[in-house]
């Protein structure tokens, strides 16, 4: 797939009202759950069968942060029921894993989105994930009052890179303009889909994922630790 994205941003031009925040890697800390569910999803169903695991897993930490449904489009070679049927049993995986070893937030997020709220940001929270497992996560951490808005790819019509996620965030928390917006992610697709709809700022976060040079290359505005740094990247410490 190809997005075309905007000559990255240096300042914010108008205040922020919405923080549209990324889920596993971002705020959810990971810990390797996600490559464990796509390879129980791919020994199940042989999604991957055409390929090597190391080309296969490969691609999988390339693509973080896209519709699962469409990275398992590609590992089997644009077999769209295959693809369906590994989905289904990597939300399945993915459910069983989180149940047996639990889920946390990345240290420091839930008091972030806290702040936010306290500021009178809107907070969405936006995810490649099925909303069966995007709600089993939000059920987990007892998120309900901390977002205005929780989105999956089927939420908004297409996954990560495109802008979709992005613009119905927008939409859903009635922000005045896309310029309003404040992208996070941990990913360069999280990164490029706030850069394609034309966000105020976007920042990546090196929690996850991807590394610096990676999130730089894909255009983010600022690349920090983790999500703790954003209250201060958008001024909210100082007022008081």
């Amino acid at each position: 797939m190809t997005v075309t994205t905007p000559a990255p941003q240096t300042l914010r031009t108008v205040p922020a009202e919405l923080v549209v925040l990324d889920m596993a890697g971002t705020t959810v800390r990971d810990d390797g759950i996600v490559e464990r569910a796509f390879q129980r999803a791919a020994e199940v169903t042989g999604v991957a069968a055409r390929m090597s695991w190391d080309d296969a897993i490969a691609y999988v930490r390339e693509t973080m942060g896209q519709s699962k449904i469409e990275v398992f489009t590609h590992l089997s070679g644009g077999d769209r029921a295959k693809a369906t049927e590994a989905t289904s049993a990597f939300e399945s995986a993915y459910e069983e894993l989180i149940a047996e070893l639990g889920v946390e937030p990345i240290p420091g997020a839930e008091e972030t989105l806290r702040r936010f709220r306290e500021a009178g940001l809107a907070v969405a929270l936006t995810t490649g994930f099925s909303p069966v497992t995007r709600d089993a996560i939000l059920r987990q951490l007892d998120w309900a009052s901390l977002v205005d808005v929780a989105l999956s790819p089927v939420d908004a019509g297409r996954g990560r890179p495109f802008p979709d996620l992005v613009l119905a965030s927008i939409l859903r928390t009635g922000a005045s303009s896309v310029a309003s917006a404040v992208v996070v992610g941990d990913t360069a697709s999280d990164v490029r889909s706030g850069r394609a709809a034309g966000a105020g700022l976007v920042v990546g976060v090196l929690s996850g994922a991807h590394d610096r040079e990676t999130l730089d290359a894909a255009g983010a505005d600022q690349v920090v630790t983790d999500v703790t740094a954003l209250p201060e990247l958008l001024g909210l410490d100082d007022a008081s």
